[in-house]
């Protein structure tokens, strides 16, 4: 069996300790890492917006100038995302692969799990009570599109049942 384990900054351990508990010792693990293009590009963009602007009569560029600070936020998030891998691979302590992709977020997951037994992902919503809410947008997504089944782990402790909406008023019988 394939399992997926999407990592996300800050929820990732729950997800690989899930893993380490449920997942069969003959599974093939996928450690999947997914960033966004967006600021890089948007860096990109502000830079070339600036690069017909003159410089002051006399002014000594300072070091680094004419260098795209998008280039230094592409290598911040390839940097942080192995690192992100490797911590995650150490903690598994078994063998397992890593995978990194650039896109949507959810829809480089859902294609990623394309295949797979299981996919493990962590809650990154509200996550101080139960209920629809503990997903944000991307998780939901992911949910409701995943193509093979889904793990769902809370990255701490579950809130106490007392957080559960009160039911709905019952309905009038007609």
């Amino acid at each position: 069996m394939r399992v997926i384990v999407w990592l996300v900054e800050g929820t990732w351990p729950a997800c690989v300790d899930a893993v380490r508990a449920h997942a069969p010792d003959a599974s093939e693990v996928v450690l999947l890492h997914v960033s966004e293009p967006g600021v890089p590009g948007l860096a990109h963009g502000a830079f070339a917006g600036l690069l017909g602007r003159g410089r002051p009569r006399g002014h000594r560029p300072a070091e680094g100038w004419g260098r795209d600070p998008g280039d230094r936020l592409e290598d911040l998030g390839v940097t942080s995302a192995a690192e992100l891998l490797r911590a995650a691979a150490e903690r598994l302590g078994r063998p397992c692969s890593r995978l990194e992709r650039t896109g949507r977020v959810e829809r480089e997951v859902v294609a990623a799990a394309e295949g797979a037994g299981l996919l493990v992902l962590a809650r990154d919503g509200d996550r101080s009570r139960l209920g629809p809410h503990s997903l944000g947008p991307p998780s939901r997504f992911v949910v409701d599109h995943a193509p093979c089944p889904v793990l769902l782990v809370w990255p701490e402790p579950a809130p106490d049942l007392t957080t559960l909406p009160p039911p709905p008023p019952p309905r009038p019988h007609h």
